[in-house]
């Protein structure tokens, strides 16, 4: 999958202005969306809910996918097989190894379900209407055009902006949660 020039000027700009937040801040922007994120009716009622275990400046999710273990709900992370993302459940972090991209994901053992109710997904950017910029791998919006699910983007409120070029095989997302608020967008 070819990036878009423009695409990755961009991303690279909105990740200089994300890496630029501060730990401290980024903790607290993490705890208020993981409070907005409860509200959610389709994350609050989900079973099964695919995370992601946080790189450099990306949401805290850690608290999240605790959270959720400790719950009643079933836990997945992205894998990376080639160039394919599948789901697979963990039960504590005991369940993860270093993967691709020096990303924590589930060990081999672990089950594959790609048959989610929610997904977070990471993002670097995005817009009001739910046009995500990623890290230009594709495999969210792959994986999201095999597979129906609701989705939710965690960002920091500066994150989001007025518009991203969009390709063909993007997928918008369904929600958005940063630490001012939560929008729904129309897709």
């Amino acid at each position: 999958m070819e990036d878009n020039p423009k695409k990755t000027a961009l991303r690279n700009l909105l990740l200089e202005k994300r890496d630029n937040t501060s730990f401290d801040l980024l903790e607290i922007a993490s705890k208020k969306i993981q409070k907005r994120l409860k509200k959610i009716y389709a994350f609050k009622n989900a079973k099964k809910i695919g995370a992601y275990y946080p790189i450099g400046s990306e949401i805290r999710t850690q608290d999240i996918i605790q959270e959720l273990l400790s719950g009643a709900k079933e836990v997945y992370l992205p894998k990376v097989t080639g160039d394919k993302m599948e789901f697979r459940k963990i039960t504590d972090y005991s369940s993860l190894e270093k993967g691709s991209f020096d990303i924590m994901e589930p060990k081999d053992e672990c089950v594959q379900d790609n048959k989610l109710d929610v997904i977070l997904v990471p993002t670097v950017a995005i817009t009001p209407n739910g046009v995500r910029l990623g890290y230009g791998h594709g495999f969210y919006d792959r994986f999201l055009s095999e597979n129906e699910t609701t989705t939710v983007s965690l960002t920091l409120e500066k994150q989001i902006v007025k518009s991203i070029p969009r390709d063909e095989h993007d997928k918008n997302i369904d929600w958005i949660v940063s630490e001012d608020r939560m929008l729904q967008t129309h897709r």
